[in-house]
């Protein structure tokens, strides 16, 4: 799984480098025979993010630079995706964004489909596994999916291991709430791809199928 998330980000013409960061072994074996550039991290990271932190550093990223943190559970991905993530940080204002889809109210009833609601800036507002906005009449198109990929100025991926875990983070199980608790801007990109997440094992067929209507 991890190879196909890795090739496919590798196809991002903005990305200079695609790197594994990992603190499983068997992992990190399987990586170098497939020559996918791998580094090891500590045991312990309480998130996925903590995981990309220690990463950067190993990697000497520079503070300014934009760090992309692609779950290796994305096999689906699309590399203009990562393009659309990167893109808004051409506005040296922007300190992380991440991707959204629209999805219908079937799909919005699912807790595993994080929702998002924006302002007119573009900016979340906030994360939920709940159904939000919640329409009160019949609603149409109005369900925007998060899609979990992010990029970070490096800087503010620092920073954002140093706080602690949010009240609103703890109770959603959303760990970009605390960026949000904090007062740091979450910049969403609107995407027309798909990608499917593999969270459950019922997850395999539906990303298999994705893949090849896609002709990976």
């Amino acid at each position: 799984m991890f190879w196909h998330v890795w090739r496919r980000a590798s196809q991002c013409p903005e990305l200079t480098s695609v790197v594994l960061a990992t603190d499983d072994l068997r992992i990190e074996s399987t990586a170098k025979r497939l020559n996918v550039p791998v580094v090891m991290t500590r045991a312990d990271h309480p998130s996925g993010t903590d995981r990309v932190r220690e990463a950067a550093e190993t990697l000497n990223i520079a503070d300014q630079a934009v760090v992309v943190n692609v779950q290796g559970d994305e096999p689906a991905l699309n590399p203009m995706m990562i393009s659309q993530l990167i893109r808004p940080f051409a506005d040296p204002g922007v300190l992380v964004s991440t991707l959204a889809r629209r999805i219908d109210a079937k799909s919005a009833q699912n807790p595993d489909q994080v929702k998002v609601v924006l302002d007119a800036a573009g900016n979340a507002l906030y994360f939920s596994r709940a159904m939000i906005p919640w329409p009160r009449d019949p609603a149409g198109d109005v369900f925007l999916g998060h899609i979990g990929i992010y990029a970070f100025r490096c800087r503010i991926l620092k920073k954002f291991v140093t706080l602690p875990v949010g009240r609103l983070e703890a109770i959603e199980k959303l760990e970009q709430l605390r960026l949000l608790e904090n007062r740091i801007a979450i910049h969403v990109v609107e995407t027309e791809y798909e990608s499917v997440g593999v969270d459950r094992p019922e997850d395999i067929d539906r990303v298999i199928r994705l893949m090849e209507k896609s002709h990976s």
